[in-house]
């Protein structure tokens, strides 16, 4: 029996998200360009009947792919797939039921087990529907209750860290004193040296109020970080920050709520967005979008996200092998 080679690139572990929405198309569509292969090894922890059936609605030719049992025995230069059902599962394209939920929590259940067992370098996580009880972060998160995650956005151009994420803004309003934020600077500079190879990183910190007046907890914050050797400037308003270019002098930029950093990294976007959660022993990645059920199954799903995901998880498994 011919041996196995050595692995050469980062094992990149897929999970599709929903079976019904568009996780297989832009997986598919990420793929169908065989340079992806050059890089990383991919292993989709998914159904090869469903990518069999998305891959012939859209009349791709490509990637072809091979099934293993365990992402170890994943082959460099191939598409690698892991059956985690056996038998038949009803897809309906567009809507979510049970049974596509079933499968996402499957998924990201063998998927995640193999990234805490280090079958897998990181995870690439689809978008799940509205039916999963535990979305794909918090089932992760689970597993490493003792850190304190930042949730880091990127585009080509700039990194956004979030110090509140995905919440009603009240309730980021009753987390955001100088202790919190001091401690999302901290796992903030720690990640973009070890994951991004910067030294001595700058960090620009938005205010919460207009014009960045009376924002006390944020000062105090930014002078606390400065004394731990922590390189925070600001706090700035979005005007200053962004409509003048002064972003650019900094390494990355710590947004207080989601929307603050959400829309500046969208409106300059040239090459995709992703996310991933720094402050955490493992790599995982996700595309910024939804599972999109109002266009699944008709061939409109842009894939630049994805991609980005895809990318952001082999460049950061690299940049740690490295430190």
């Amino acid at each position: 029996m011919q041996d196995k080679p050595t692995q050469l690139f980062p094992r990149i572990g897929l999970c599709p998200g929903d079976l019904n929405g568009i996780g297989y198309e832009i997986i598919l569509k990420t793929f169908a360009d065989a340079r992806m292969l050059d890089a990383l090894i991919p292993v989709l922890y998914g159904q090869s009947k469903a990518f069999s059936y998305y891959k012939k609605n859209f009349g791709l030719e490509s990637p072809n792919y091979s099934l293993t049992r365990d992402a170890r025995q994943a082959w460099d230069k191939k598409f690698n797939i892991i059956n985690i059902v056996e038998n038949e599962v009803k897809i309906d394209p567009g809507t979510p039921t049970e049974v596509s939920a079933e499968m996402s929590v499957l998924s990201m259940k063998r998927a995640t087990a193999d990234l805490n067992d280090g079958f897998i370098d990181a995870l690439v996580v689809a978008p799940d529907g509205p039916i999963v009880a535990k979305s794909n972060l918090d089932y992760l998160l689970s597993f490493h209750k003792a850190t304190d995650p930042l949730r880091v956005m990127v585009n080509d151009l700039m990194r956004i860290g979030l110090a509140t994420d995905d919440m009603p803004l009240n309730d980021a309003l009753g987390l955001l004193n100088s202790r919190y934020l001091v401690s999302k600077l901290t796992v903030f500079a720690q990640a973009l040296s070890t994951d991004f190879g910067l030294n001595a990183p700058k960090i620009a910190v938005m205010g919460l109020n207009p014009h960045s007046g009376h924002d006390d907890q944020v000062v105090a914050a930014i002078a606390e970080a400065k004394n731990k050797d922590i390189f925070a400037f600001g706090p700035f308003s979005a005007t200053q920050l962004f409509a003048t270019g002064l972003w650019k002098k900094y390494d990355a930029v710590l947004a207080l709520h989601y929307e603050q950093g959400i829309l500046p990294l969208r409106l300059m976007t040239t090459g995709g967005c992703a996310s991933y959660w720094a402050g955490l022993p493992v790599v995982c990645t996700a595309p910024l979008h939804g599972p999109a059920f109002d266009i699944a199954n008709t061939n409109q799903a842009v894939p630049d996200d994805y991609r980005k995901a895809v990318y952001l998880a082999s460049d950061i498994v690299n940049s740690r092998k490295i430190i």
